[in-house]
């Protein structure tokens, strides 16, 4: 598995596109990263880049983009709304999957030390890759912005942690910089129904968690925390937009999630009398994080969650306000859709055809899509099915008391239904995988030593995909039986559909891992699998007339 980190550098320049664009073609000229994401804010003067890649390649292109940066903008002249004090303001590396949070602040010391030493540029090490406790918080290490570098860097305190501690002729022009390691953090603006930074920045401090100062009773001043864990925020003007925002870094959405900040934002914006209209993702954000919101502002309708993704961000993008200054894209917003748009370019998957050229493609010479595949997908069609059910019985009329009952039964079904849709075209990956072993050469010992082990590996993972479709077909079957018990009683042959669909995807699946299993050298392993789900078989047929009797007991 390809280890995968995110670097999201943030260059202080949000006006001139020639020079932005100039900084970006250095990520893109680097193969192994993705550039997802670019967003350059006018007001703020500032562009937030956003790419993803293996961790050598995207500290090559981090560092191109530093030194580009470092060449095209002068430092002197900056002017903008957010706080800033570097040409690369700050260049944080985030985890994404196969990652330690220790590689990643690994993968930040290696870049400051390299961008200190070949471009000169003073680099304060922050998050998780401070060096000291007390540079852990970006605000403290940019204290005093661009404008106090000349004393902090010569400083003994101050001074950087790589880099020049000067104020000469160049670091004037480039500022510093801060590197990184930290969580998903989300960029998050709400939008108000006022032009008073005053009034946002009033906001801002009663939700963000450092909060404000205030005199007690003996007139000292003390801390007020604001309401919400990990969330910094301030109030700003957008002129761009002729409204106020609460600007916030959500530095933990495990904590703080994008839509319980809104929320807060709305419950406290209201108190002081100002409206929140809507809200700005700036950057992109997990698909987990977007599916959530939509989960919640459906709860809050007491409406079933067990709906598709797509359903989901529907709702989460209307609730948000996310389309009020402009159209939420989510295959530009959000991270594994564009992940999975640069994977699959120029490729057709199975699940994306219609049903008409999935069953022309199926028909035709080509031996894949399969039995596999087939199966995969009747099991996906039985979990819906068993779903469909659930957000029947949840939106059922005098049943308004079990909606969340229900909703937890579609919830699991969607589940089994998305990982079924997932394995059609696994299936097929998989049978692909065993003929590109087929295909090696095969001219010398070790040739050929290669090419018999590439072929045992490529045909246990095309035993393992149709043994784990048997598992979710099976395990789906829960759904359709707890439909046909307690569900809608109109819907109950539905609910029996999904069983018979579910219990067929078992059986086809079952046979590819036999034929799979035989052909390997590991007998063990393979009477092992195939004894396995052998297993499964016999239970989901028995599961399968258990449920056949209650469909058939409530249509008579």
């Amino acid at each position: 598995m390809r280890k995968l980190v995110e670097c999201v550098p943030n260059f202080s320049e949000g006006n001139d596109m020639h020079i932005i664009n100039q900084i970006t073609a250095e990520i893109e000229a680097v193969d192994g990263v993705s550039l997802i994401d670019v967003d350059p804010g006018k007001a703020t003067n500032r562009t937030v880049v956003t790419m993803v890649g293996t961790p050598d390649e995207v500290m090559e292109a981090a560092f191109r983009s530093i030194k580009k940066a470092s060449e095209l903008i002068d430092m002197t002249k900056h002017h903008g709304a957010h706080p800033r004090f570097g040409a690369t303001d700050v260049c944080p590396f985030v985890p994404v999957s196969n990652m330690t949070m220790e590689e990643a602040v690994e993968c930040a010391h290696k870049l400051a030390e390299r961008v200190g030493k070949e471009l000169n540029i003073p680099v304060y090490c922050y998050e998780n890759a401070a060096r000291t406790e007390e540079r852990r918080n970006l605000a403290v290490c940019r204290k005093g912005e661009y404008e106090a570098l000349s004393e902090r860097l010569p400083s003994s305190d101050w001074g950087p942690d790589f880099g020049p501690g000067e104020w000469s002729e160049w670091t004037q022009k480039t500022g510093a910089t801060a590197i990184g390691a930290r969580n998903f953090l989300v960029a998050y603006n709400v939008n108000l129904n006022t032009t008073s930074t005053r009034r946002a920045n009033a906001i801002a401090f009663d939700v963000r968690e450092r909060g404000r100062n205030v005199k007690d009773a003996n007139g000292n001043m003390v801390n007020q925390p604001g309401t919400l864990k990990s969330v910094k925020a301030i109030g700003w003007f957008i002129e761009e937009f002729g409204v106020a925002q609460i600007s916030m870094n959500l530095t933990d959405i495990s904590v703080t999630s994008m839509h319980e900040a809104f929320y807060e934002v709305m419950e406290k914006a209201f108190a002081r009398g100002v409206r929140v209209t809507g809200s700005e993702l700036v950057g992109v954000l997990p698909l987990e994080a977007m599916l959530e919101a939509g989960r919640f502002f459906l709860r809050k309708q007491k409406r079933s969650v067990g709906v598709s993704d797509k359903e989901l961000i529907k709702i989460a993008v209307k609730s948000l306000g996310l389309d009020e200054l402009y159209p939420f894209e989510p295959k530009k917003k959000i991270i594994e859709y564009i992940l999975d748009e640069e994977a699959n370019k120029g490729k057709t998957k199975l699940v994306d055809m219609t049903l008409t050229d999935f069953a022309d493609e199926t028909a035709s010479e080509s031996p894949a899509p399969g039995g596999g595949s087939i199966a995969a997908y009747m099991g996906a069609m039985g979990s819906a099915l068993g779903t469909m059910v659930a957000n029947l019985s949840s939106h059922k009329r005098g049943w308004d008391e079990r909606w969340e009952e229900f909703s937890d039964w579609a919830e699991k079904g969607k589940m089994y239904q998305d990982q079924l849709i997932k394995m059609v075209d696994e299936d097929t990956n998989a049978f692909n995988v065993i003929m590109n072993a087929f295909g090696l050469p095969k001219k010398t010992d070790a040739d050929k030593a290669a090419r018999k082990q590439a072929i045992e590996d490529a045909t246990k993972y095309a035993t393992e995909i149709p043994f784990k479709t048997m598992e979710l077909c099976y395990e789906c079957m829960s759904v359709a039986k707890a439909m046909a018990e307690i569900g809608n009683p109109n819907s109950v042959t539905d609910a029996g559909v999904g069983a018979l669909a579910a219990r067929s995807g078992v059986i086809g699946a079952y046979l590819n891992v036999k034929i799979n299993a035989v052909g390997l050298e590991d007998k063990e392993w393979a009477n092992a699998k195939i004894n396995a789900a052998a297993e499964i078989v016999e239970k989901a047929k028995a599961l399968e007339t258990e449920i056949m009797e209650i469909v058939e007991s409530k249509i008579k």
